[in-house]
């Protein structure tokens, strides 16, 4: 069969064709994946010279051979991945049968490159191709000057950052030569008193009728005072977590079950202590209580429809005292024993020692009232056991938290003596007594031997006589006279000393307080109820 005639510009694709079939019957295995590589990109190059030479003597590719090489490109991606790669033999490159001079050079050129040195072909631009995909064989429409300035673009952005401009520093651009454009001023010092130097008229000294010198020593005044602000606030959190702490010495650790503020009539209260209320309600944190039957509830809506149905204007039993507005009611726990629960768990949330709450049949509850248009306010309690062995007149005293320090609770106290005198006994209250309850007692009991000396007018007293008078126990009587320093011991006799300036003090005190807040007597009506 005749050999076809190829054109100039075709005569390299025939060779590559033979070649690569020869190549590919009598090959060995290949080194590495690299040189494969590089030896197509060898080709392609010479591919694209080939169809540069084309531009001086135009001859057109026919379909077929394109096909060809397309088929050629496909069975190369096949057989690499098949199996391990083979390596090709190297063939001289056949010369192109054009009469173009310049394309049979660069041919040579690039063969000569590659047997030399290892390195990546190059463009007829110079430029190292970056990959596959920088010659589209696929496309030979593609035009010589758009391939070259589409590598240079890619050069320039890769590596030439020259167009960018320097970034300066600071000291670079700043200006240190710049004055202060208020008239007369040297630029020194700032109106904050912490700079050495000013550009502007807001940090102007001079601006501001100021001198450098009374810049700083006002920055130094201010630096002080929020030193000693600071420290007070600290001092302040201290104390605060200080009182918190003893305050939550004494409390019940009950986790979240624990009620922190309750709803009493007009007042809203903070507890102090952990009472033993149902844990539905402990748990909500808050109760809504009726003043005057002591129910407790969960909502402020419960609260308003018990307040419009509840009937109770004052404590159940017997009123026995009454003067002015101050009224005291005896409550048998027996016959109202609900209500002297709920009057023993509102207690112990003001209470720390208090253990009774339920078992309340035993006990006479005392309860004082304020009366006014609306009812009778409670404003504190004391309860005393029927039967007691020990002569305890008290075993437990409370004053509500929204009268305290007003006199009440000496008030209480008073009218348990008094009680105590009607059963010509004496009385003494239930030991451990609260802090706030022996300091209460103290004061009484300061009160009422001043009393007693400032009216005695015998040169020889005794301790019996004065308890026998003022229903005290001895034992206290004499604890309160060595806190006075009026009890000395002397030539194996006890004396008692009569401080003229207690009396004097005293005196004073109940002049300026009035007889507003004391328990008459006469006002009492009562007999003792007998045992049960």
């Amino acid at each position: 069969m005749p050999r076809r005639k190829r054109n100039a510009g075709s005569s390299s694709d025939g060779t590559e064709d033979s070649d690569f079939s020869a190549d590919h019957e009598h090959t060995d295995r290949i080194e590495t994946y690299g040189r494969t590589r590089r030896n197509t990109r060898l080709t392609r190059a010479s591919l694209r010279l080939s169809q540069s030479s084309q531009d001086s003597s135009p001859v057109q590719i026919s379909p077929a051979e394109v096909v060809t090489f397309s088929a050629r490109r496909v069975t190369r991606s096949r057989s690499l991945q098949q199996g391990p790669p083979v390596t090709p033999k190297k063939y001289p490159l056949r010369q192109s049968r054009s009469s173009g001079s310049d394309t049979e050079q660069h041919v040579e050129d690039l063969k000569r490159a590659a047997d030399q040195d290892e390195s990546p072909p190059r463009t007829p631009t110079g430029n190292a191709l970056s990959s596959e995909s920088d010659i589209d064989v696929s496309s030979p429409n593609v035009s010589h000057d758009e391939s070259l300035a589409k590598e240079l673009s890619l050069k320039d952005t890769g590596s030439d950052l020259s167009h960018r401009p320097k970034r300066r520093r600071f000291h670079e651009s700043y200006n240190f030569n710049m004055k202060c454009p208020t008239p007369g001023c040297n630029s020194l010092g700032h109106l904050t008193g912490k700079h050495e130097r000013h550009f502007s008229i807001s940090g102007c000294p001079l601006f501001h009728n100021l001198s450098v010198d009374e810049c700083k020593t006002r920055a130094s005044s201010r630096d002080k005072q929020v030193e000693e602000r600071t420290l007070s606030h600290r001092q302040d959190e201290n104390r605060h977590g200080t009182r918190h702490q003893e305050k939550l010495q004494g409390q019940v650790a009950e986790g979240s079950n624990m009620i922190k503020t309750i709803v009493f009539g007009r007042y809203e209260l903070d507890t102090w202590y952990h009472s033993p209320y149902p844990e539905e309600y402990a748990r909500l944190g808050r109760l809504y209580m009726c003043e005057f039957c002591l129910k407790y509830m969960k909502s402020l809506t419960i609260l308003r429809r018990h307040m419009a149905k509840c009937v109770w204007k004052h404590p159940p039993g017997d009123e026995i005292y009454r003067k002015g507005n101050i009224s005291v009611f005896e409550v048998d726990g027996k016959k109202n024993k609900i209500y002297c629960q709920n009057l023993c768990l509102l207690a112990k949330l003001f209470l720390d020692h208090k253990t009774l709450y339920y078992d309340v049949e035993p006990f006479l509850f005392y309860v004082m009232t304020e009366a006014d248009n609306t009812g009778c306010h409670l404003v504190g309690y004391f309860s005393k056991e029927k039967n007691s062995f020990l002569n305890y007149n008290v075993s437990c005293i409370l004053t509500m938290p929204q009268y305290m320090r007003q006199g009440y609770g000496k008030m209480l106290i008073d009218f348990s003596y008094l009680l105590s005198k009607v059963e010509e006994k004496v009385g003494s209250p239930e030991r451990p007594l609260s802090d706030l309850g022996l300091i209460s007692y103290r004061s009484y009991w300061k009160e009422v031997l001043l009393r007693y000396l400032n009216q005695f007018q015998g040169k020889e007293i005794s301790i019996k006589e004065i308890s026998q008078e003022t229903a005290v126990n001895p034992v206290d009587i004499v604890s309160t006279l060595q806190s006075l320093q009026m009890l000395k011991y002397w030539k194996g006799k006890h004396l008692v000393l009569k401080r003229q300036d207690l009396i004097d003090d005293w005196k004073a005190k109940e002049t300026k307080r009035g007889s507003s807040k004391t328990i008459e007597p006469t006002a009492l009506k009562w007999t003792p109820p007998k045992g049960t």
